[in-house]
């Protein structure tokens, strides 16, 4: 027997002392990001580490991580309303709130960093489709709305029986959103880094992996905050929901690098990335592999697995997550561009040399800006509406449980 949403209280968070502590803490971070990018937008990218070569920095490693998150962290509402794993439907509505404000951290990073923000009305008005990117507006916008509408039916009592509709809808619409992610590097057939269809399923599963870990971390610091119990029951599935998620991301990374070397032209690339590439080649190991993947897997899988363990598996997940996104689009763009095939070219242009890159602190600034405008949003949401339940025991999730003790 499942949980009965009607029988479970929902009320907003009561700690104010925390509340206005994270507020604070998020806002300083969120003006720092908006002076980062006045400074920047005065002085121009010269006083970042970008340069022609380098022309998607640290604030692009940001952004991207959120938005592939921000599909993830669906992940408790769909398994609710697609799946019919009812014992989530009271921890739905957060899930739809943190998939929201990640994308909103994520994009605004974006529109930040690009250059001339004031000009954003031209990039809303007029669109060149044969540009992965001008898809992807539309993605990014079709996300907003359907996952909006998707929390309103959740939350609206008399609206509860388009939830699974609308929950279909999300559910493809963030498969298509994080497709369209992956093949704005898949599509660029000039970096021999990317040009590859793989890199649509593969931020897929990244994305799993990224919403669930910050889904779980998130959940648990509102649980810590107002006190409420969350039962073990319920973070044991997420936990195990989570290692088949980071399982399934390091799959398809090896998948995505093994093909590339069974195509001698790429054989310059992979070296770089997994052998010789210095401080890409550190990331990619210790901090995705290592960190990001197999310290995770051992945390969750290992048997008497406690709290405390899942939280820093979560947070090595999110570490690994940044390392990922660090190596594949710096270290993407740092490899040198094969003008002439079968050729060696130079210039005065540093064109054939691998291309250093130094991120600025601005660039680390509005970095840190969008992922605390993302959590600004979620612990304000939290506070005024009635985002989650008052209790999230085993009990009240699921009363099979409680019968199934009683027994």
């Amino acid at each position: 027997m499942a949980a009965n949403a009607n029988l479970v209280v929902y009320r907003e968070l009561a700690n104010k002392r925390a509340f206005w502590l994270i507020f604070f803490l998020c806002g300083l971070f969120v003006a720092g990001g908006f002076l980062a990018h006045l400074t920047m937008e005065h002085h121009g990218h010269v006083i970042t580490g970008m340069d022609n070569r380098i022309v998607w920095g640290l604030p692009h490693v940001f952004a991207v991580f959120l938005i592939v998150a921000a599909s993830g962290a669906l992940n408790v509402a769909s398994t609710a309303s697609v799946f019919g794993k009812s014992i989530y439907k009271p921890l739905a509505p957060l899930s739809g709130l943190l998939s929201l404000a990640l994308l909103t951290g994520g994009l605004t990073v974006l529109m930040l960093d690009l250059g001339r923000s004031d000009r954003i009305i031209v990039a809303a008005t007029e669109y060149n489709f044969k540009s992965i990117f001008a898809w992807n507006v539309f993605l990014y916008t079709g996300f907003f709305a359907i996952v909006g509408a998707y929390l309103w039916t959740m939350m609206e009592r008399r609206m509860n029986a388009f939830t699974k509709p609308l929950g279909v809808a999300a559910f493809i619409w963030r498969l298509v959103l994080t497709t369209g992610t992956g093949s704005i590097f898949g599509f660029l057939i000039a970096r021999e880094a990317y040009q590859s269809a793989l890199l649509a399923p593969m931020f897929i599963s990244l994305s799993l992996s990224y919403g669930s870990a910050i889904y779980l971390l998130t959940l648990s610091a509102a649980s810590a905050i107002d006190g409420r119990p969350l039962g073990e029951a319920i973070v044991r599935r997420l936990k195990n929901l989570l290692a088949t998620f980071v399982a399934a991301a390091l799959y398809f990374v090896a998948v995505f690098h093994l093909t590339n070397l069974y195509f001698t032209r790429n054989h310059g690339v992979e070296n770089f990335i997994l052998l010789d590439g210095g401080i890409f080649t550190g990331l990619f190991w210790l901090g995705q592999v290592g960190i990001g993947s197999v310290l995770p897997l051992i945390l969750l899988l290992a048997p008497g697995v406690s709290r405390y363990r899942i939280l820093i598996a979560c947070s090595a997940i999110v570490i690994g997550g940044f390392c990922q996104m660090y190596v594949t689009i710096i270290g993407g763009q740092a490899w040198p561009l094969d003008l002439f095939p079968g050729f060696l070219a130079s210039s005065s242009f540093f064109d054939g040399e691998i291309h250093g890159y130094a991120p600025s602190i601005w660039e680390a600034l509005l970095g840190l800006g969008g992922v605390a405008l993302a959590g600004a949003i979620v612990i304000v949401a939290l506070k005024l509406l009635r985002f989650l339940p008052e209790r999230m025991d085993d009990a009240t999730l699921d009363p099979s449980h409680a019968k199934a003790n009683a027994k």
